[in-house]
């Protein structure tokens, strides 16, 4: 790594300078900042964030692949245009001399605040009280949305981290360890895959992290299969089953595709459900002509609806308002000026570092995961 590079407040030029940019000069200066700094810094985008990011990114995707494939480049500076939880990954997954940058320290993920350690570690300790050893008879399994010391949390606990891909083959691994899971944050991605591996919906109960016992008796505790925290993605949970009713009827020879973030009503009267990475390859590899009905974030199904115009089909977005990743959105031309010129000057700002124990951890519940077939 760079000798000269430093990360002293003094030196760095301050993101106030760069808000007031229109997004022509901003854009400008992303495109002198990455010729000055080559191949030493790689930009990620996921494929919520919104165009004029996206089309400057070199690597496109969900948040494992991007994290595992910036891991592998000779980058210096891993700039991630997404939200923390996704820049942690990186920072855990990647070589030590790597450091992964977020270019918005408030671009966070909601549903994954919605589980944090303090509640978890009090959760776990009154399921000590009902359950003896949850150790012994409970696999904690964290949605890969959800912060490093969840997944380190997983990784001490002999638990697990899954994607919106995995998750069933993780729940088929988490109850063979032991008779139960816990799943947090996303209660919707829990109750689908579990309804998927044919777990009856009264096996699957909902832990309200704000009540005692999670809201649950004694006797509902033992008798389910999955713990489902109480958590969710605002995005998916505007997506209603009206929705597609409507739809297929303006449209019956339509198909519909759906996130399994959203509710399982929605997930039960769509067509297919799976990841973004699966409702891009899904559309994509659709024949011509063909109409859609897309349950996820806006900016992916707009920019799928254009890429798609030429093969005559039709890609819609589910709800009938416009609802994106707000958190996603911090992310804009203006913040990445700033990252990128700041990198160019030997400046990094908003290096996004795991603690080393917490990483370790962590690291041990995704190579659980990734040692799964």
């Amino acid at each position: 790594m760079n000798s000269n590079i430093t990360t002293t407040p003094d030196t760095v030029q301050g993101a106030e300078h760069f808000i007031m940019l229109s997004d022509e000069q901003a854009e400008a200066r992303i495109v002198a900042a990455r010729a000055q700094l080559g191949q030493r810094a790689v930009l990620l985008a996921h494929h919520y964030q919104r165009e004029s990011v996206f089309r400057h990114a070199d690597l496109t995707g969900d948040s494992l692949k991007l994290a595992r494939l910036a891991a592998n480049t000779d980058a210096e500076f891993i700039v991630f245009c997404g939200v923390h939880f996704m820049a942690e990954v990186a920072d855990i997954l990647s070589r030590p001399e790597q450091i992964s940058i977020l270019p918005d320290l408030a671009a966070g993920c909601p549903m994954a605040d919605m589980a944090d350690l303090t509640k978890v570690e009090r959760c776990w300790d009154e399921l000590t009280h009902i359950l003896g050893t949850p150790d012994t008879r409970i696999t904690p399994v964290t949605y890969i949305n959800s912060a490093a010391d969840l997944k380190a949390f997983c990784g001490e606990h002999g638990g697990i981290v899954c994607t919106s891909t995995n998750a069933p083959g993780i729940i088929d691994w988490a109850l063979a360890q032991r008779e139960k899971v816990l799943f947090f944050p996303d209660q919707h991605l829990g109750r689908w895959t579990g309804h998927k591996k044919g777990i009856p919906l009264d096996q699957m109960a909902v832990w309200d992290p704000d009540l005692e016992n999670g809201g649950l008796t004694p006797e509902e505790i033992e008798h389910a299969r999955i713990l489902l925290w109480k958590g969710h993605c605002s995005v998916h949970q505007m997506f209603q089953v009206e929705h597609i009713r409507s739809w297929r009827a303006q449209h019956p020879d339509g198909w519909v595709i759906s996130h399994p973030e959203c509710n399982l009503d929605v997930c039960r009267e769509s067509d297919y459900v799976g990841s973004t990475e699966f409702i891009i390859n899904t559309v994509t590899a659709a024949p011509s002509g063909t109409r859609w009905l897309v349950g996820t974030e806006l900016n992916l199904v707009s920019r799928l609806a254009e890429q798609l115009k030429p093969q005559d089909k039709i890609v819609k977005f589910m709800a009938p308002t416009v609802c994106m990743c707000s958190t996603m959105q911090r992310i804009d031309l203006q913040h990445l000026a700033w990252v990128l010129e700041n990198l160019a000057n030997g400046n990094i700002v908003n290096p996004i570092r795991v603690p080393a124990r917490e990483a370790e951890l962590a690291r041990t519940a995704l190579t659980r995961m990734l040692e799964i077939p």
